[in-house]
């Protein structure tokens, strides 16, 4: 009834748990791109089909690829990472709402676990993600064609879907950050990918109208960031006031903070790259 698509690289920390959460599902694929640390034989010990995939710096990516490449055995795709769970409580109720198919699409919640505490503001839950879908209604968008130097994975892009959505009532849980380090390493390669869809990219055929009304939002409050002085300070600000990060104790301070480096990277990025574009330095 159900396959799970989990994309990784260097991933031997979590997909073992990743696996164990997706059990229930009648395939699991995970799509390598090379991993170093035993990732793949572990993977194949729990019983999980791995694909080889080798990005030749140009779309499509490695989810779209994917979507496109691989000779599903089911209709419908759930797409997970592999620092992300799916609960006993939200794997019932999408085997539950697959049986009564009554949209084409899913948005599950995401719970950020920062430091091994649930980050419940800073802007960062709720997260709706649309990553349950029928195989032919859901592809990821195209905001950039090249190598933006975040990966070969998609960063940010966000489904879109042709068809009917809605949304499930349980969480998924997601482990991104374990560590300061983890944290960083990650939001370098965001802020390399944020930079080069700011200054280069596209977003091709209008898909935002089809990414869902909350990402839209989020996505337009960006675009209007963007025009703002003081950027970094106004994130710090907007996370750790207006969006209550206080009440999320010294982690939420931390995240706030590091959040405000990340636009501090985003801003720096953005005119390092548009000045290399007009030839001139820094």
């Amino acid at each position: 009834m159900l396959s799970v698509l989990i994309p990784v690289r260097n991933e031997a920390a979590n997909i073992v748990a990743c696996l164990d959460s997706v059990r229930w599902a009648s395939e699991v694929v995970v799509v390598d791109s090379g991993s170093s640390d035993g990732t793949v034989e572990l993977a194949k010990k729990h019983g999980a089909t791995v694909v080889d995939f080798r990005w030749n710096g140009k779309f499509p990516k490695k989810k779209n690829w994917a979507l496109e490449n691989i000779q599903w055995k089911n209709e419908w795709i759930l797409i997970l990472d592999a620092d992300e769970r799916i609960t006993p409580e939200l794997a019932a109720e999408i085997q539950n709402e697959l049986k009564q198919s009554r949209a084409d699409g899913y948005f599950i919640n995401r719970r950020f676990i920062f430091l091994g505490r649930w980050i419940r503001h800073c802007g960062y839950y709720p997260s709706w993600n649309l990553r349950l879908f029928r195989h032919g209604k859901g592809r990821y968008e195209q905001m950039h064609s090249g190598d933006t130097g975040s990966g070969d994975n998609e960063v940010h892009e966000h489904i879109v879907m042709d068809g009917a959505s809605d949304r499930l009532k349980h969480d998924m849980l997601h482990f991104a950050y374990p560590d300061i380090y983890t944290w960083m390493e990650k939001h370098n390669r965001y802020s390399n990918w944020e930079a080069q869809v700011e200054v280069l990219g596209q977003n091709a055929g209008g898909a935002d109208v089809a990414i869902g009304k909350d990402l839209r939002g989020k996505r337009a409050l960006r675009e209007w960031s963007r025009r703002l002085p003081f950027r970094p300070t106004l994130r710090f600000l907007y996370s750790y006031v207006f969006k209550r990060g206080f009440l999320d104790g010294a982690e939420g301070y931390m995240f706030c903070r590091m959040l405000a480096t990340y636009e501090m990277l985003n801003v720096f990025k953005v005119r390092e790259l548009r000045r290399r574009k007009s030839g001139l330095t820094l």
